[in-house]
């Protein structure tokens, strides 16, 4: 009998749902939110009710019976730092949402909405891979300051998700490869996966490697630190030059790599950013290989980027001696979500005790 799941994915103006027997999905839909709606509430956690009523609406609406779900799964959040897996949410990981313990993101929402309405039906509630996934070796924190340690913040569901599914194409255990999985969206991460463990990653928020739409990446920390003090700016507007206004935003004052493309077509500054990104991506590429000693079973690009064939044959054509390049386009979080929580049910694997 199929395993019929409700998936929420909370973002800071939208929450995605998705209804799925097993792997089908049977239907999904965007509820947005107005920035009117949203300022009403101090606090993320405020939002849940607001939230709730709008998911349990558009159930009624759809003639969707809630009670006819075995399993509720929501977008994990910014918890404390965890190994991968499908998380029950359990008391202690509901406290730690609703009191927001590694910062303020809709994304918090997910766990919470998740276990309130599956406790009113009686059914198991999960998040599956947040991004504070967080399997690094211990090599890899230092960062050659003390007191700013390399950290593991990724996107973690979406590199687990098509790297276990290119495992499965295979026939082989993931647990048994070697991989360099790539996601390029608004944020980049490049991450290390040997035997089943993300041992290193670019932290795709506010730091390391490659820049991306919205994102500067690594930038010279010297200089950076002389921006800091020169005066002319305030700390919000540096946080924001870095995560938020950086990359192609910077350069080119749009975030949307389908834009970026025509702008290059026609524009030799726009071509050199374009190009300078691919670039980057690719160091990082390669800084994971030396990580994983040459041993590289499989090249895995993902994210809304990789939609752009120029984008994927040019990164093909610079690092493709390294190894094979398999290119999954898109997010598919919902299903990514829906499938962590199958693997659970199915008894594949055993829910992670957080």
């Amino acid at each position: 009998m199929a395993v019929k799941s409700l998936i929420i994915n909370p973002g800071s103006t939208s929450t995605k749902l998705g209804v799925f027997e097993d792997t089908t999905l049977l239907f999904e839909e965007t509820l947005r939110h107005t920035t009117e709606e949203i300022a009403q509430f101090d606090k993320i956690v405020d939002q849940k009710d607001f939230r709730k009523e709008m998911i349990l609406n558009f159930l009624k609406e759809k003639n969707e019976d809630i009670k006819s779900f075995d399993v509720i799964v929501g977008r994990g959040g910014l918890l404390k730092p965890i190994p991968s897996g499908t998380y029950a949410v359990s008391d202690a990981l509901l406290e730690d949402l609703k009191n927001a313990v590694g910062g303020e993101h809709a994304s918090n929402l997910g766990g919470i909405l998740a276990r309130e309405i599956g406790d009113e039906i009686g059914v198991p509630s999960y998040i599956v891979d947040p991004v504070v996934v967080d399997e690094l070796q211990d090599v890899a924190r230092l960062s050659g300051v003390p007191e700013l340690p390399r950290v593991s913040i990724f996107h973690a569901l979406n590199q687990k998700a098509v790297a276990k599914r290119y495992a499965k194409e295979k026939g082989v255990p993931y647990e048994s490869l070697n991989l360099i999985v790539v996601h390029m969206g608004g944020g980049v991460s490049v991450g290390a996966h040997e035997n089943g463990k993300v041992i290193d990653v670019f932290n795709a928020l506010s730091g390391d490697g490659a820049f991306s739409p919205e994102r500067a990446g690594a930038v010279p920390p010297g200089a950076l630190a002389d921006l800091c003090f020169s005066g002319k700016y305030t700390h919000k507007e540096v946080k924001k030059m870095l995560i938020g206004n950086g990359g192609f935003n910077a350069y080119l004052h749009t975030n949307d790599a389908r834009e970026v493309k025509k702008m290059a077509d026609q524009d030799e500054y726009a071509k050199l950013v374009l190009d300078a990104f691919v670039y980057q991506v690719c160091k990082d590429i390669g800084a994971q290989a030396a990580v994983l000693r040459g041993k590289v079973d499989q090249i895995i690009l993902t994210g809304g980027i990789a939609y752009g064939k120029h984008v994927t044959d040019a990164i093909e054509e610079r690092v493709g001696f390294i190894a094979g390049v398999t290119v999954y386009p898109g997010e598919d979080e919902l299903l990514a979500l829906a499938e962590g929580a199958l693997r659970v049910v199915n008894g594949e694997e055993a829910a992670a005790v957080y």
